[in-house]
C-alpha cells in the first residue's frame, strides 16, 4: 500500500504570489510611517541598543505571512491518498516426477543428465511463486520427495540432496506416474499438471505407464512427458579398480509411451538432446500452464486541510494577542 498527497482545488496555490505584494507593501508602510529627528551628534546614544520588543517588532507580519500561507493550503484541499492492490490468484498445481535411475548419470547433458534436469527445474520453480509444486523422485520405485507447497525454498532445497542411487535401480516409469497421480488428484486447482521426466523405458514396477496414464486422465490431470537424452549414444561413467572409466551406451527412450500418455491427458511430449533444449521444454511448459492473477487497485482519499485551517486561525489569534498587548505600541 502506498500514502500520495494531492490537492483537490491546486488552483489556490495562485494566491501564493500574493506574499511578495505583501512584504512590499508591510516595508513601504514601515518607512512611511517612522519618525525621523535630526540630531547634531550620536554620541549620547552610543552604547545603546534595541530592546528585544524592538527587535522583534517584525513578529505580527510574519504571523500574519505564515497564517495566509497556512490558509491557502488549506482551501487547496489537501487529501490523503492511500493506494493499494487486491490480488487474486487462481495458482496451478504441478507435480514433478524426476527419474533418478543410474542412468541419469550418462554425460549427454552437461554435467550429467539427472544434474541439469535438477538446474532447470529449479529455474522453472523461481519462474512460478503463485502455484504449488510438489517433487515425486522414481527409479526401481518411487516415493513423494515432498508434497505440495507454496514453500518453494524448502522444495529447492530437497533438489540440492537428490541423487541416483537413493532407489532401488531400474526404470519404473509407471509407478512414478501414479504417485505423482496420488499426490495431485485430490487437488482442487483450476488446473493440475504432472511434469513427468525420465531417460529410459519402463523396466520394473507393477503398473504399467499407460494405466497410469489413464488414470490421470480421469482425474483430469494433465501430463507432460520429457524424454530425456541423446539421440545414438551417451558416454555413461563406470567405477573400475582404476577410477572413472567411460563407456558409450545406447539411448533408448520409450517415446511412443511417453507421446501416448501426454496425448490421452491432453499434455504434450517433448524430447530434450541437450540442455538448452530442456531449458526450451521447461519454458515452453511455463508459458502453456498460466497462473491467472486478477489485479484491482483501489484508492482511498481522506480530507488533511482541517490542521491547516485550525494553524491558520491559532496564528491570526497569537497575531491578534500580541499586537495589542507586547506590541501595543510597536508600529
Amino acid at each position: 500500500m502506498m500514502h500520495d498527497i494531492k490537492f483537490a482545488q491546486p488552483y489556490f496555490f495562485w494566491l501564493f504570489l500574493l506574499i511578495p505584494a505583501m512584504v512590499a507593501f508591510y516595508f513601504f508602510y514601515l518607512r512611511k510611517n517612522q519618525t525621523h529627528l535630526r540630531f547634531p551628534s550620536f554620541a549620547g546614544f552610543e552604547g545603546i541598543k534595541p530592546t528585544l520588543k524592538q527587535r522583534l517588532r517584525v513578529l505580527p507580519f510574519i504571523l500574519k505571512l505564515l497564517a495566509f500561507s497556512a490558509a491557502i493550503v488549506a482551501l487547496a484541499r489537501p487529501q490523503s491518498s492511500l493506494s493499494g492492490q487486491n490480488i487474486k490468484t487462481e495458482g496451478i498445481d504441478i507435480i514433478m516426477a524426476l527419474d533418478i535411475s543410474s542412468s541419469m548419470l550418462a554425460e549427454d547433458l552437461k554435467p550429467n543428465r539427472i544434474e541439469a534436469a535438477k538446474r532447470v527445474a529449479e529455474s522453472f520453480i523461481d519462474s512460478r511463486p503463485n502455484d504449488r509444486i510438489g517433487l515425486v523422485v522414481f527409479g526401481g520405485e518411487s516415493f513423494t520427495q515432498y508434497p505440495l507447497t507454496t514453500d518453494h525454498s524448502v522444495l529447492k532445497n530437497l533438489f540440492t540432496g537428490i541423487q541416483s542411487g537413493m532407489l532401488a535401480d531400474g526404470t519404473a516409469i509407471g509407478e512414478g506416474l501414479a504417485t505423482a497421480v496420488n499426490r495431485i488428484r485430490n487437488s482442487k486447482a483450476k488446473s493440475k499438471v504432472i511434469i513427468l521426466l525420465t531417460d529410459g523405458v519402463n523396466n520394473i514396477g507393477a503398473i504399467a505407464p499407460e494405466t497410469a496414464g489413464d488414470i490421470a486422465s480421469t482425474f483430469g490431470i494433465r501430463v507432460y512427458t520429457i524424454g530425456v537424452g541423446t539421440r545414438g549414444v551417451a558416454p555413461y561413467p563406470v567405477p573400475t579398480p582404476f577410477g572413472i572409466q567411460y563407456q558409450n551406451m545406447e539411448v533408448q527412450i520409450d517415446e511412443a509411451v511417453l507421446q501416448k500418455i501426454a496425448d490421452e491427458t491432453d499434455g504434450k511430449y517433448f524430447r530434450a538432446t541437450n540442455t538448452s533444449k530442456l531449458k526450451e521444454i521447461y519454458s515452453s511448459i511455463d508459458k502453456l500452464e498460466k497462473t491467472r492473477i486478477d489485479v484491482t487497485e483501489f484508492h482511498n482519499y481522506t480530507e488533511e486541510f482541517y490542521p491547516w485551517a485550525i494553524a491558520a486561525l491559532a496564528l491570526l489569534l497569537i497575531d491578534i494577542l500580541l499586537r495589542y498587548t507586547i506590541f501595543k505600541t510597536i508600529p
